[in-house]
């Protein structure tokens, strides 16, 4: 047996030309020993050469099955156990081409369906197999910080490579834990930002018929009216893209937003659909439903004020789940959050939302947006951060419930917070200690909810998970004694 064989003890998996009704085909298979092509990872034993025939003209399929990565002692660690950072650049290497080996199986799954899907329950095994592989090399990455930096350093294609594989694994759900998710999103954005790339599935194809003119405008973007497959979508359109530096951070400020938002799948959250690119060329749009009700003040203008505690908790449920992914939303207010065609709340405009690190739940968010927002909505230490016990300007989840409390008050009076008054005064009665006072058709029971979720400490509010259980048991008491 030549030194060769020794390495790749992998039983081929049997599909070759004597077992097919295209016998009388080529096969043409690569190598493991062919030259630029390597045998076993040194730190995943991830087989890093691609084996697989070439499914041209009239050749069929026959590959090697990927070893599993559980025999490998990088991986037979406890649960939570750092990996070696001297395998640093190997880990790096591994993802990158254990994700070339599954877009060429996938290539395969597709010559071989138009070849009557002879292989397409071992292909499709193999897939699973390498899709676990993936998860598995990028979890290792997550939790080296030597991996990490290889990661960030990575340019070109293998950037792309790395960009898709992380959003593929997010996508699929295969890191179940919010702080692993949460980490694979940061590296996601610093890869993007630093690249000025997207992932490639995020890109869709097919939005026509859009209006003319803008619907509504943003500080950096417009909104337009369009359809996509056969239903109506709202394009939000980022107005600026040439090279000077205010641009460029538009720009990232754009990749940012689509990345934090593209991870998040909720009722009550405003999906995204997609990213187009072909419409306003070179500018690119996040597609999203379009809601024709508007924004939940616009609903409850036209609707009266008798669904508006329903609306709370969807909001507060829906900011919970933000929560429950270490999102922060950064910007909760009653012209972010939209009625879907169903009337149900949905939280959107994700873009001053951060991802919270892993080193402190409560105040570890780096803030990427500066100081933009809408100051009435501010919590005191946002106003002033080192007078109310923060090092710096940082959105929290307990910043969020602050805003959510303002929320409340905005739904019951359609008017912001201290509606009367400059912002800048306004932030000085909020430094002060000075709240609004309560709206008369405010329930007793809400109002102390909303005075808790607006205390001046951060630390003495709730979360917005107990918020939601209180509401939901009002929401419930509520109906019961209109139903007797």
């Amino acid at each position: 047996m030549s030194s060769a064989d020794s390495n790749h003890d992998i039983p081929s998996i049997g599909i070759t030309a004597a077992h097919s009704p295209l016998a009388k085909c080529p096969v043409q298979t690569l190598s493991p020993t062919a030259p630029g092509l390597s045998s076993h990872s040194p730190t995943t034993g991830v087989p890093t050469f691609p084996t697989y025939i070439d499914y041209d003209g009239d050749s069929i399929i026959a590959f090697q099955p990927s070893p599993t990565l559980s025999t490998h002692s990088s991986l037979s660690s406890e649960p939570g156990e750092a990996p070696d950072d001297r395998h640093a650049q190997g880990y790096v290497d591994d993802l990158l081409a254990t994700w070339e080996r599954r877009r060429l199986l996938l290539s395969l799954l597709m010559a071989d369906s138009n070849r009557q899907g002879l292989f397409s329950n071992e292909l499709q095994k193999e897939l699973e197999t390498i899709e676990a592989q993936i998860g598995t090399i990028l979890t290792l990455i997550l939790k080296s910080q030597d991996a990490r930096r290889e990661a960030r350093q990575l340019t070109g294609n293998n950037a792309q490579a790395l960009i898709d594989a992380i959003q593929d694994v997010l996508s699929r759900g295969t890191l179940w834990d919010a702080a692993s998710r949460s980490q694979a999103l940061r590296l996601l954005q610093k890869v993007s930002e630093a690249e000025e790339k997207l992932p490639s599935s995020l890109f869709i194809t097919g939005v026509n018929d859009h209006d003319e003119y803008p619907i509504c405008r943003g500080g950096f973007s417009d909104v337009y009216r369009a359809s996509y497959r056969g239903q109506m979508v709202a394009l939000k359109r980022l107005r600026t893209f040439t090279a000077d530096s205010t641009s460029k951070h538009t720009c990232l400020q754009f990749y940012r937003e689509a990345l934090v938002w593209q991870d998040l799948r909720h009722r009550f959250i405003l999906p995204l659909l997609g990213i187009d690119r072909t419409t306003f060329a070179p500018a690119f749009c996040m597609v999203s439903p379009w809601m024709k009700y508007g924004t939940v003040l616009e609903y409850l203008q036209d609707h009266g004020q008798g669904e508006v505690n329903r609306l709370l908790l969807e909001i507060a449920q829906g900011l919970d789940y933000l929560h429950s992914m270490n999102v922060v939303h950064g910007d909760l207010r009653g012209a972010n959050i939209l009625i879907s065609n169903d009337g149900n709340a949905c939280l959107s405009d994700f873009g001053l939302a951060t991802t919270i690190d892993d080193v402190d739940s409560t105040t570890g968010v780096t803030s990427t947006s500066g100081r933009a927002g809408s100051v009435k909505w501010f919590a005191p230490e946002l106003i002033d951060p080192t007078k109310f016990g923060c090092s710096k300007f940082v959105r929290t989840k307990a910043s969020d419930v602050y805003a959510y409390a303002c929320v409340c008050l905005e739904l019951y009076t359609q008017r912001p917070p201290f509606s009367h008054l400059r912002d800048i005064t306004a932030s000085l009665r909020v430094i002060e200690g000075k709240r609004p006072e309560q709206p008369p058709t405010m329930s007793v029971e809400l109002w102390q909810l909303v005075t808790t979720a607006w205390a001046e400490d951060f630390r003495a509010r709730p979360s917005i998970d107990d918020i939601a259980v209180k509401l939901k048991s009002m929401h419930i008491q509520k109906t019961n004694s209109t139903q007797t």
